[in-house]
């Protein structure tokens, strides 16, 4: 009789407990060491001002329909959330990702919608595993490599429908560029102020752009400098054709230039721009029609040429 083997002793259950557990402590001895407290935190309750309010009573705002199940996995969503900010992108770059985007939602509450997303994704993962397990039999690495992916794929695509968004917002705001500056410059050529001018069009006009310049126009009303604010519109749309603008507002106010010479030759060029990028989208949408051309009319013509002929001399023979 030969020697018992290893795989006569380990089970693939067995293996599978032990890979769980093993997870499972790894998971834990890395919760315990990021949870550590440091310094700043033990010194923090002493140092500011104690609330007598108890935590139980204290109003906390819902985002959701169910407030309960909210507050019951605040904690655990905020952990989850600060593990998907390791891996994407850090908060002052989603902060000004959602700024581009025009959302009005906190880097906490996009964050949880990546979490939601990849959960989704999980379940659509696990539940095409089991589809595929039902028909050709379970086994366990692909299927849950299958659902890894499909949990990746759910978080970049929360990631890739901000980034959409982005994109969307910014080819309205380059389409309804020209059409503000014109009115800009028509507004500062009649004799209206350049704050009077951009009040007097954010007022009457429609769209992402107008809804900018109307965020502008409060943080001019709170004090801060006309071309400071019209600077961080710029920033927060990260469009070349508004930091132009931005800068040559500022310029033309600094020095008393004529700014509505400026606004017209930023509206042409505008308009020049989005003409060479329609020219450059035709160009490319040609290359793309090339390819049904050639891989399914071009062979079928060649067949229907090509078939009479091997038709004939085959009833030739």
């Amino acid at each position: 009789m030969s020697a018992p083997g290893l795989g006569d002793w380990v089970s693939p259950e067995g293996a599978l407990f032990g890979l769980l557990g093993g997870v499972g402590l790894v998971l834990v001895a890395a919760g315990l060491r990021r949870r550590r407290i440091t310094l700043a935190e033990r010194l923090a309750p002493a140092l500011r001002p104690r609330d007598a309010t108890s935590g139980l009573l204290r109003e906390q705002p819902a985002r959701t329909p169910f407030p309960v199940v909210e507050r019951l996995l605040a904690p655990w969503l905020a952990d989850v959330a600060r593990w998907a900010e390791r891996l994407g992108s850090p908060r002052a770059e989603v902060r000004r990702r959602l700024d581009r985007a025009g959302l009005a939602e906190s880097v906490d509450q996009f964050r949880a919608r990546q979490v939601v997303w990849t959960v989704a994704g999980l379940g659509a993962g696990l539940a095409l595993a089991l589809l595929i397990g039902a028909a050709r039999g379970f086994a366990p690495l692909p299927l849950a490599l299958l659902v890894a992916i499909c949990g990746a794929c759910g978080f970049a695509a929360c990631d890739q429908l901000l980034s959409r968004q982005i994109a969307r917002r910014e080819e309205r705001m380059v389409a309804e560029f020209p059409t503000i500056a014109e009115l800009l410059a028509l507004a500062v050529t009649a004799g209206e102020a350049p704050v009077s001018a951009l009040e007097r069009v954010a007022a009457t006009a429609q769209g992402e752009l107008s809804t900018e310049i109307r965020r502008m126009l409060a943080d001019v009303r709170t004090g801060a400098a006309i071309g400071v604010a019209m600077t961080d519109m710029a920033d927060r749309t990260g469009l070349p054709s508004l930091t132009r603008f931005a800068e040559g507002v500022a310029v033309a106010l600094e020095r008393g230039t004529p700014l509505a010479e400026v606004l017209r030759a930023q509206a042409q060029d505008v308009r020049e721009e989005g003409r060479r990028a329609l020219m450059e989208a035709g160009g490319r949408k040609e290359v793309a029609m090339l390819v049904p051309v050639v891989f399914l009319i071009l062979p079928i013509t060649v067949v229907f040429a090509v078939f009479p002929s091997l038709a004939t001399l085959r009833i030739g023979l």
